[in-house]
Order: C-alpha cells, then structure tokens, then sequence
C-alpha cells in the first residue's frame, strides 16, 4: 500500500502572501487533491523581530480568497522550538553534531580570509574534534552538524532531475544557535518529519537548503521527503519580479478586481503547461497537474494575459456571484464607501438587472464597478469633462424632447423606450446615435456606459425622467 501524500505551504510571515508564495501554494494543494492527500500549512515564524501578526492574518486570508483550503490545524514554528532543541541534543548524543566555540570574530576573520583567497565562505570545522574542555570560560557554544566531507549529497528532484553536490562543498551547518534558539535548517527538517511530510514542492532559491536538509535526514536516519524545485517568477522582461511587473500580493489583486479563479487560473499556467490549453476549471487543473510537467526554466509574468483571463472569467460567471464580488472589492476602491451605503435590496436588484451587459465589457470587478456607477449616482450628476463638452444648449433643449417623448412610455423596459427613441429619430430626421449620445450623458454623467437602453430599464422610469429634467435646457 502506498503512502499517502502529505504536502506543505510553509511561508515565513515577514510580509504579504506573494504572488509566488501563492503559486507554491496552488501547486501544493493542486498536487495533494489530485492524489487524495492532505496540504499542511506551517507558518515559518522563527525570526521573530521580522515576524509579524498583521503578516500572518494577510497569509491566512489570502489563500482563503484563493480558494486553498489547507487540512487541520496551522502550525506555528516557534511554538514547537523545544522538539527542535531535543532533536539537536539527540544528534550531539549520537555523535552526529558537535558543540562549537567559534567567537564572532574568529567567524569573521574566517570569512574576510575565504574572501581575500578568492575562496568559497565556509566554517573550517576547527571546533569538529576538539575537546570541549578546551573551550574558553563562560562561552555558549553553538550546536553544528558534523557533516560529511567526502563523498556526494544527492537529490532526485521532480522538477530539477537528478542534482549533486560535492561533500568537500558544503560546511558544518548550525543546528542551535548560541542562545539555544535552533536555526531554520533544523526546523524545517523537524517539522517536515513530524508532520508526515512526504513531498515538498517550493521555490528553486531553496535548492541548495535541500542538500543541507538531506544531510540532516541522513544523520537522522529518517527518509527523506520527494523534492520538488519550482523555478522563480520573472518580470515579461525576464529580470527579477518587481512590484512593476506584479511582485505584489494576493491581496492587491483582490483590490485591483480580478477573481480569485482567475488568479488561479493564472498561476497554475506558469511554469506548468498542459498541451495548448488555457481555461481550466478547478477540477481540471486537479485531474491534469502533475510535477513533471513544470518546467525548469522561471516563468514569465504577464499582466495582460491576466487580465484577458480575468475578463474571460468574468464574462461567463454568474451574475449573482459576480455580484457577490462586486460588493466584497467595494473595500479597495475610492468611491466604495459611498456605494455601499446605497446597497439595498432594490440597487441590488439594479444591479443583477444591469449586469449580462455591464460583464461584457469589464477586464475587472473595478470596471466593473466603475461601469456600475450609473445606478448609485447622486442628482445632479458629476459630469465627465468629455460628458460636459457635449451638453451645448442645443444638445440640452434636445434632451428636454426626448425627456418629453419618454414621458409617454408607460410600460417601461429596454424595448419600449428603444421604439420611443427610434420613432423621436426618424420623426426628426435624426440617426439613433445622435439621439443616444445625450441620453447616456444626461443619464449616466458620461460618453461610454452599458447600452443605453439597458440603462434606461435598469434605472426606471421615474429616475430616468429626473435625470433628463436636471439637463434639459429651461
């Protein structure tokens, strides 16, 4: 019987949930779900002058907002420092570390002649074999694994193949610091294990983490958890993400309007590929991913094709989750205040009314948004300085005709006052577009807006009227 998959999404909690720390989770979750496993989440908080409450709320909420659902209870590093201390105690017991009394400037002396040798910065292990007895009075030693020095770490990873490092490379890392607190190194390897972590897929920055990991598995003589490395985020340029290209977090796209399944849409795409395939519904993207087939070169970010994916998604969802959406982006944006204070049942009902065509042109739920400001307007309208220039006295006695051939429509919808309009048109030797132009600016304080008819019907007519008065020429 096989072992079931356990992975992990360890994030450090010094910052936003990034938007490559949101990929590692996708991928995570993508490929424990597609196996039957479980996705654990730990938070990471061991340096704690970094560390930061607010930093972990933002973490916790924005893989909520993505839809990453983790299984159990989250845990936190720092509370498990003792289990850490224990093990580092049982490698020194078995021979497998050692105390070190190495001062802060031996370690830099250390270092300044590696560097002035043109040589690779390592600890020269002179506290390997020695005698504690040697060490000078009330020093406090750090803990350091005694590590191989001949031979070769190897790691078979999913992503990366088959990477070796030469023993002779790579020092006696430090396991306890000096003041007990053990190190990132030891945690991770710990926690890993004690969590039943069988495969950990991260970032390629942690490459090299991985063969020191190993080592210490090995000393451990515990197994080692499959390896995947997932290459970086580049800008489109192919530099390093910046926040210009998008290195940004989750939770500045939620402001910046795009949908949480188009983000993850999005993600999954880069550096993963399945055949020409774009779309991917979540069930899609769990029966299709697989380690593999990422791969090994960084993936470019590209905002554009993020917002065509996002315009996609909006189109073909439900209105009333769009308008689930609609309210919960209100938040981020400069008017939102104000509109939510006008939500009610009936500007609600307006706007799952107006939304088939406002979806239809909206990239984000902030168009889309922006697009909706018609319905939540205050008499009289702010006019647009391109919706101002339009409003010449004949355009206003225009609009006060029109206002009297609506007058007449009783039955108010889309297609009544489209046939109104159309009759006004043809009886005056006018083309619809020069009747439609001032009725979207009279009625909505702009030159673009949904179809004009639409807004007519989503206003209703005594709004409608009100509108028109407030610009018609006296």
């Amino acid at each position: 019987m096989t072992e079931p998959v356990v992975t992990r999404f360890a994030p450090s909690p010094t910052g936003f949930l990034h938007i490559g720390g949101a990929r590692t989770a996708l991928f995570n979750w993508l490929y424990a779900k597609k196996r039957g496993g479980k996705i654990l989440l730990r938070i990471e908080d061991t340096d704690r002058e970094r560390s930061t409450e607010p930093a972990i709320a933002a973490i916790l909420e924005g893989l909520k907002w993505l839809g990453i659902a983790w299984d159990g209870e989250t845990v936190y590093q720092f509370q498990r420092a003792a289990r850490h201390r224990e093990v580092a105690e049982q490698l020194l017991a078995a021979g497998n570390a050692y105390r070190c009394y190495a001062t802060a400037e031996e370690l830099t002396q250390m270092r300044e002649l590696a560097r002035a040798e043109g040589r690779a910065v390592r600890y020269d292990g002179r506290w390997r074999d020695r005698d504690p007895s040697d060490a000078p009075a009330g020093a406090k030693p750090t803990i350091r694994l005694k590590a191989p020095t001949t031979g070769k770490t190897v790691v078979e990873d999913q992503v990366q193949g088959r990477v070796v490092w030469q023993n002779e490379n790579l020092d006696d890392l430090v396991l306890l610091r000096s003041d007990g607190n053990p190190t990132y190194m030891l945690a991770v390897v710990v926690d890993d294990h004690d969590m039943g972590v069988t495969h950990v897929i991260r970032g390629d920055d942690h490459l090299i983490n991985a063969a020191r990991q190993k080592q210490i598995y090995d000393a451990l003589a515990w197994s080692v958890p499959v390896m995947s490395h997932i290459p970086l985020i580049h800008g489109p340029d192919g530099s390093k993400l910046s926040k210009r290209h998008g290195a940004l977090g989750v939770e500045a796209y939620r402001a910046m309007g795009y949908l949480p399944e188009a983000l993850r849409n999005y993600l999954v795409r880069l550096g993963w590929s399945h055949g020409d395939q774009e779309i991917f519904s979540t069930q899609e993207m769990i029966d299709a991913f697989d380690l593999p087939a990422i791969g090994r070169s960084a993936a470019r970010f590209d905002f554009a094709k993020l917002e065509n994916l996002n315009g996609h998604y909006i189109r073909t969802s439900d209105d009333r989750h769009l308008l689930k959406a609609f309210e919960d982006v209100l938040q981020f944006v400069p008017n939102g205040a104000a509109i939510t204070s006008k939500l009610n049942d009936a500007t609600r009902a307006q706007l799952l009314q107006a939304m088939p065509g406002l979806k239809e042109r909206a990239k984000t739920i902030v168009e889309l948004i922006d697009s909706a400001n018609f319905i939540f307007a205050d008499r009289p309208l702010e006019m647009e300085p391109k919706a101002a220039a339009v409003l010449t006295p004949e355009t206003r006695q225009l609009i006060g005709r029109l206002r009297a051939a609506l007058e007449s429509v009783k039955d108010w919808s889309a297609a009544t006052t489209e046939a109104a309009m159309r009759d006004f048109a043809e009886q005056n030797g006018l083309k619809l577009g020069g009747v439609a132009q001032p009725l979207r600016v009279a009625l909505t304080g702009r030159t673009t807006s949904p179809g004009i008819f639409d807004v007519l019907a989503v206003l209703g007519r005594d709004t409608c009227l009100e509108r028109l008065q407030d610009q018609a020429a006296s």
